[in-house]
């Protein structure tokens, strides 16, 4: 049973929209009449989805998303009459899973939240593979910058310039990237 946050800013609106998602099997955790203080909210209510259901989303509304997407992401469902492509582009952009224009049929909450659910943890898989990559990148370019300064305040070849950073790491139990960066640390304080 998953614990849903609503967010709508009619009363008579969220109660529908609360028994429709009791009738799918879900538990509403909080109803709240807008999206101001979001990440507050979802530390202290810790809703595993967030269901908006508004005429337009506001541009605070979306910069509140686009701030919780960052500190701690959920699934976000937003349902609206409101077909602007540039609105649903920025809804997009800030974090949210599923975009729903038009009358709901409470029927299809329960689908609309599983494809919110895929989309979401596909995102979160290409952005943590995103994240790695570009660790790695930058360990990487830290490594090339350290066997640079070995080759020309040594005099070693590129092989034997990683072949010291090598022994260096094993010697201390450290990861290339560290023993690299902290010969750069070094290399800056004595140039």
């Amino acid at each position: 049973m998953l614990r849903i946050l609503v967010i709508d800013e009619s009363r008579v609106r969220a109660a529908e929209l609360c028994g429709g998602l009791a009738m799918a099997g879900h538990q509403v955790a909080a109803v709240l009449p807008s999206a101001l203080d979001l990440t507050a909210q979802i530390e202290c209510i810790k809703p595993d989805i967030i269901l908006i259901e508004t005429d337009s989303p506001s541009r605070d509304t979306l910069e509140n998303l686009a701030v919780m997407d960052r500190d701690m992401p959920r699934p976000v469902i937003i349902l609206t009459p409101e077909d602007d492509t540039d609105v649903i582009r920025a809804a997009f952009k800030a974090g949210v899973s599923a975009y729903v224009v038009d009358n709901l049929d409470l029927a299809r909450l329960k689908p609309i939240i599983d494809v919110a659910i895929a989309r979401f943890d596909s995102h979160q898989s290409v952005r943590q593979e995103l994240a790695a990559a570009t660790r790695k990148l930058s360990e990487r370019k830290v490594v090339e910058q350290a066997k640079g300064i070995l080759m020309k305040t040594r005099g070693l070849a590129e092989d034997e310039a990683y072949a010291a950073l090598r022994k260096l790491a094993m010697e201390r139990a450290q990861p290339l990237a560290k023993v690299a960066g902290d010969l750069l640390a070094m290399a800056k304080l004595l140039l």
